[in-house]
């Protein structure tokens, strides 16, 4: 979104502020007009600073022609982060960039503390291009080239190289707390001398829920061995989980609800770069018992649950994308891999056994409600025999599904994610919310758009929260939130999919662009619900109708000609 101090005076124009909060804003865009912008009189600065979009991933050798403002103006809720860019050009090298924040403060004392506002360098990978999206890919087809896209808040400061580009990532938590009204303040860049950039942030007397209680169902499937694999430390160690814990509780910050649990080794058929092993131990017994070890299981979702992902267990998989169960054989003394077809009476025996152990087992552990047995775009005759299966178990066993839609089998479904091009039915919807039950989408490799890929443009990650909110789903799943390349901090293409498939944030962890940006979605989805409910409950007809109106605009088919940007800035007005 761009935020020019004349597109900031029209958004002003919607804000009904108290008087002494308008004054303040009247007197902050005096002192803009005063001295915000170089004047055409001075000689140019070898060194140039300024705010700058959020929606562009900017190249770093080929410096953009960006409009010089030296001041930010945004409108929040109570509870929301908000977030934009500031770019430094260079036209000699600077060996040392720095930033400043400062407390923000409004005219009646009240403070926004400098420690809810983070800082980041923005970093490049290596990307590619969407071509054909699926399948067996080379570098060497490729057009490649560096993205920004790593936001690195570990770096206290950087070198840039004369004639290129540094972006910085600017974002501000405001304090569920906060005192409504206009807070301003500074950052302070400091380069080859000081440049002050003033910030103006209006907090609304609105609130946003804490991220675990936001009603968007975000599912971003982790992947635990990436991070032991990328930290150099043993699998399941103490150290191994210490790590976990900063990553799953950034996810859980982004409002995510399902714990990914394998319940097999490589459900997927090891379509990731890093192994997933199970979390269960399988062990055909000498007299042809079985006995199955929960105790890694326990530990792992016990721990992820204590970082705040807690709504779900998705266990993948009875259905994997092949059909090789390992386990270990004690008559044998080894590793075995158990290969009947799903539905045969040997499957069924297998898998049986194994249900009806787990589902004792996890009603101990008062689990078994929110579990679900998880499928990833398997075709319906295995899902059928499944869920008969399943059913057969325990009547209240739920299944999760992320594919095709299936009338035949949507009854089943508890959890159910359709592929982008697949809406559910009006009435099937309007059934399913009323059963309690999840209906979410998802994008994967084969959607030019809207997609999270590392060369995708960022507010095509915004455009899916409004996209649910306009469907009226209930949130999107998207595969890797972790699963890491060789070298993620510097190449996210791998093998079958196009850059940046396989992973949404980085090693550290340190958050992207696109991650932020599918918060800032998730938020304005939260933000179109409340809306919603309360224009609906208080008869501001006019105001719903024209959200409603706006939401009409939001269907994937339209991104082929208008820009996810141009979509969402033209309607962001409506939520503050």
């Amino acid at each position: 979104m761009r935020y020019t101090l004349t597109l900031a005076a029209i958004i002003a124009g919607y804000f009904s502020l108290a008087q002494d909060a308008s004054l303040a804003v009247r007197s902050q865009n005096a002192m803009v007009a005063s001295r915000g912008t170089t004047s055409a009189n001075k000689s140019r600065s070898p060194v140039f600073v300024s705010f700058a979009s959020s929606s562009v991933r900017f190249k770093k050798e080929m410096p953009a022609d960006i409009k010089q403002q030296t001041a930010w103006q945004i409108s929040a809720w109570k509870g929301e982060k908000v977030h934009t860019q500031l770019v430094v050009k260079a036209e000699k090298d600077l060996a040392n960039i720095r930033l400043v924040t400062v407390d923000l403060k409004n005219r009646q004392g009240h403070v926004i503390k400098k420690d809810n506002i983070v800082t980041g360098f923005v970093q490049y990978v290596m990307t590619d291009e969407f071509k054909n999206g699926c399948g067996k890919r080379k570098s060497t087809d490729l057009d490649s080239s560096l993205a920004a896209d790593i936001i690195n808040t570990e770096l206290s400061s950087v070198k840039l190289t004369q004639n290129t580009l540094q972006p910085v990532w600017l974002s501000i938590k405001v304090p569920a707390d906060a005192k409504a009204g206009v807070y301003t303040g500074t950052i302070t860049v400091e380069a080859d001398k000081k440049y002050v950039l003033n910030i103006t942030l209006n907090v609304l007397d609105k609130k946003l829920p804490a991220p675990d209680q936001y009603k968007f169902e975000l599912d971003l499937w982790q992947n635990p061995a990436a991070v032991a694999r990328v930290h150099q430390v043993p699998l399941w160690s103490d150290a191994h989980f210490a790590l976990m814990k900063k990553y799953y509780t950034m996810l859980a910050g982004a409002g995510q609800k399902a714990v990914t649990v394998s319940i097999i080794n490589e459900p997927w058929g090891h379509q990731t770069y890093d192994d997933y092993p199970s979390l269960i131990k399988w062990t055909k017994k000498k007299n042809g018992e079985w006995s199955y070890d929960y105790s890694l299981f326990d530990k792992y979702v016990s721990f992820v649950m204590s970082c705040g992902i807690s709504s779900r267990i998705n266990c993948y998989s009875m259905v994997p994308w092949k059909i090789a169960f390992s386990y270990y054989d004690e008559a044998l003394g080894k590793d075995t891999v158990f290969t009947q077809p799903i539905g045969s009476a040997a499957y069924n025996e297998f898998w049986s056994r194994m249900l009806t152990d787990f589902t004792a087992h996890l009603k101990t552990r008062n689990w078994f409600a929110k579990t679900t047995i998880a499928m990833d775009e398997r075709p319906m005759a295995a899902m059928q025999s499944v869920i008969a299966l399943l059913k057969s178990i325990d009547k209240d066993w739920k299944i999760a599904l992320a594919g095709d839609y299936h009338p035949e089998i949507e009854k089943d479904i508890y959890d159910y994610c359709v592929a982008s091009r697949w809406k559910f039915p009006d009435d099937v919807l309007k059934r399913r919310k009323s059963e309690g039950k999840i209906s979410t989408w998802y994008t994967c490799c084969m959607e030019a758009y809207p997609n999270g890929f590392t060369f995708s443009p960022p507010d095509e990650h915004v455009f899916i929260g409004w996209y649910t909110a306009a469907t009226e789903m209930d949130g999107y799943l998207r595969w890797a939130y972790n699963s890491w390349t060789k070298d993620p901090l510097k190449d996210s293409r791998f093998t079958s999919w196009p850059a940046g498939d396989t992973y949404q944030i980085y090693p550290g962890p340190l958050s992207s662009i696109r991650f932020e940006k599918l918060i800032e979605g998730i938020q304005d989805h939260e933000k179109i619900n409340i809306l919603r409910k309360e224009y609906a409950g208080s008869n501001q007809t006019g105001k719903l109708n024209e959200l409603e109106s706006a939401l009409k605009s939001f269907d994937i088919k339209n991104l082929s000609a208008t820009s996810a940007e141009e979509m969402v800035t033209k309607v962001k007005r409506l939520l503050n």
